[in-house]
């Protein structure tokens, strides 16, 4: 038996163990302190799982995804977070240009047992547009046909060698390209926007990938450069690149946003879009979200960016919310099913693509 494992036995008694699935919304906790690591840390200050009518008050939270492990414990009563730890992986992956999947699984497996430890001591890569009703009841709108976001952010920040400026070195990929876009001029550059002739919700980043890359490639020639060695133009090429993606993501969630009231999917009075995970991490993208939002009378909400990134917080957080609705709620471990790939919701993206919604242009300005 692993350390894990025993870990896991030791707690999965008084816990209840939330793991990635879902969706969680963000919700400010209240009625209750979060304490400092300072207060909640140390075998004598771990906190002691109280249960009302037999359900735990407990909740640990574990994110293993990509190049991250995480662990946090949650109060379920009042959403109060207790504890968390997290390991990176991201050194690591830096240096080796990219994240190697079998190296990541070989750090998830060494780290986790401490990471876990940790967290009850201060006790990938996607991207899609829904519609959330409940803790487990959701409309997918639209999501990626190829890859994530962040995927091309990290391929073209490798292949522009910015890990090779030492300012960038131990920079992921999208704070690199966002980093050194500030420098660039995106008008350099004209790259196509992905799926302008398809007016539906999903997303597409490889086609933008292959103009990228042969647009450096292209450079690289004309500056008489070899492949690792910096462009002169790296910045503005970069800037190019996260313009396009910002655009590309917000004109189909301009166009969720409008497909959500026309069909009465959400309350008209306060219609919010809530934007998480790594996108929300690219202020870019965020203000371009921003300005669509506004053309439509939203309003927009994002998690701080130490909540953006890989965290067993927002896991846990999922953890607490399906615990006061009693959704999915297991009494013991023996009863885990684990889903490497689990759909979110159900899929309403054709209605979307059938309802053929032409947007405004909206003025980005970034």
């Amino acid at each position: 038996m692993n350390n894990f494992t025993r870990t896991l036995r030791r707690v999965s008694a008084r816990f209840t163990v939330s793991g990635a699935g879902g969706l969680p919304r963000l919700v400010a906790p209240r009625g209750c302190r979060s304490p400092s690591r300072a207060e909640s840390g140390g075998a004598s200050r771990r906190p002691q799982a109280v249960s009302t009518g037999g359900a735990p008050c407990l909740v640990l939270g574990l994110e293993t995804s990509c190049d991250e492990t995480g662990a946090a414990v949650l109060c379920a009563r009042s959403g109060a977070l207790l504890g968390e730890a997290l390991h990176s992986q991201k050194e690591v992956h830096v240096r080796n240009g990219g994240i190697i999947p079998t190296l990541a699984q070989q750090l998830h497996r060494e780290h986790i047992a401490g990471v876990v430890q940790e967290a009850l001591r201060a006790s990938g890569g996607h991207c899609l547009l829904a519609v959330a009703r409940g803790v487990d009841d959701f409309l997918r709108l639209g999501q990626t046909l190829d890859e994530a976001p962040g995927d091309i952010f990290d391929k073209v920040a490798r292949r522009l060698s910015l890990h090779n400026i030492s300012e960038l070195s131990a920079m992921s990929g999208g704070q690199a390209v966002e980093h050194i876009s500030k420098d660039g001029n995106r008008m350099a550059f004209h790259f196509k926007h992905p799926l302008e002739k398809y007016r539906d919700c999903n997303f597409s980043f490889s086609g933008l990938r292959t103009q990228v890359s042969q647009t450096i490639k292209q450079k690289e020639l004309e500056e008489g450069i070899k492949e690792g060695q910096v462009l002169e133009c790296a910045s503005s090429i970069a800037a190019a690149t996260q313009y396009t993606v910002a655009a590309h993501i917000a004109k189909r969630t301009h166009r969720a946003m409008v497909f959500c009231l026309q069909n009465s999917l959400i309350p008209t009075d306060n219609p919010t879009l809530v934007v998480s995970g790594g996108v929300a991490s690219n202020s870019v993208i965020k203000e371009a979200l921003g300005h669509v939002a506004t053309a439509v009378g939203f309003t927009v909400i994002c998690p701080p960016p130490h909540l953006c990134t890989d965290n067993g917080i927002m896991i846990g957080w999922n953890g607490v919310e399906r615990l006061r609705a009693n959704v999915g709620i297991l009494p013991n471990t023996s009863g885990i099913r684990f889903e490497p790939r689990s759909p979110l919701g159900v899929d309403i993206s054709e209605q979307v693509s059938n309802a053929s919604i032409r947007v405004p242009l909206v003025n980005l300005k970034i």
